[in-house]
């Protein structure tokens, strides 16, 4: 980071200080595609009750990048190989039960081990991979090039296009399968289609967060989103929001201390959680309080709550 940035009370100059240097504007401009391609396709994960699944393909991008740089060949292509790969491999292997969307735990947890042994096979058998393993764990924000950015921009408006054209029978194949079958709704293929969309934005994002922060961004905001409201179409813009804060804020602090972006951005999208949550905890008690009862028993209040 250049120069010893220092935090003041005037938010413009501080804005100023953030986007005067190219690498942080790059870092944002990549920080919100990823964020938003995250929390879009990450909503509908939380939904269908896939987190293990997102967060083995996650795990695959590990590999997918060491393995890609020992054969010399663009790390960013491994970790779009990997992940789709391991989508394959899981896919078609799902169904949902009346308590949530099983997936095949032994199935995907033996892909994460294989993807996990992989990766350390290759991190051992080239040492210029092996000196710079903290990037693809924690991810390199402030290293993006404006290069990497448009092909991030291109790749997230390609995967949003894709879940955009199954978004209305995958979100009715995840509420009620047996239905959207009935009704036609080729429902295995929806879900080979979605892990492979997750695949491809998880590959994303992972460049950016690196393989172990990636659920920062794809948990966390549609997580919370989820706990404030069921509706579709607000529980899409919350989580876009919430996924635009947290790298916002992440980006803004770390510019302006000395602990780096990965540790603000899992610090704020745990707190974003935390605070939903017993946001609406407590909310919900409220709404249970107000059922009072005065002259004879007649309920005055009854909001609804959490929805």
């Amino acid at each position: 980071m250049t120069g010893n940035p220092s935090l003041s009370l005037d938010l413009v100059s501080d804005v100023r200080q953030l986007v005067a240097f190219p690498f942080m504007v790059n870092a944002l401009e990549a920080g919100t595609i990823v964020a938003v391609l995250a929390a879009i396709v990450g909503w509908y994960m939380v939904l269908r009750r896939q987190s293990f699944a997102g967060h083995t393909l996650a795990v695959m991008a590990f590999p997918g990048a060491a393995g890609a740089a020992l054969a010399g060949l663009p790390t960013a292509l491994g970790y779009y190989v990997a992940c789709g790969a391991a989508a394959l491999a899981m896919g078609g292997r799902s169904r949902p039960t009346m308590r949530g969307y099983r997936t095949e735990t032994a199935t995907i947890g033996t892909v994460q081990t294989v993807g996990l042994a992989a990766g350390y096979l290759f991190l051992s058998l080239n040492t210029e991979v092996l000196s710079g393993f903290e990037t693809l764990l924690f991810g390199t924000f402030l290293g993006v090039t404006q290069n990497q950015v448009l092909v991030l921009l291109a790749v997230a408006a390609v995967a949003l296009a894709a879940l955009a054209l199954v978004a209305r029978p995958l979100l009715f194949a995840t509420l009620d399968r047996d239905v959207a079958e009935a009704s036609g709704v080729p429902a295995g293929a929806l879900d080979v289609g979605f892990l492979l969309i997750l695949s491809v934005a998880v590959a994303a994002t992972s460049q950016v967060t690196g393989a172990l922060l990636v659920f920062a961004l794809l948990v966390a905001p549609p997580a919370a989103a989820q706990a404030i409201t069921v509706r579709p179409l607000p529980g899409l813009v919350l989580s876009v929001a919430f996924g635009l804060v947290i790298v916002w804020l992440g980006l803004g602090v770390a510019y302006f201390s000395p602990y780096p972006v990965g540790f603000w951005t899992t610090a704020f999208a745990f707190g974003l959680y935390v605070g939903v949550r017993v946001g609406v905890f407590v909310g919900r008690g409220g709404a249970r309080a107000a059922w009072t009862t005065r002259r004879g028993g007649w309920v005055v209040a009854s909001p609804r709550a959490g929805s």
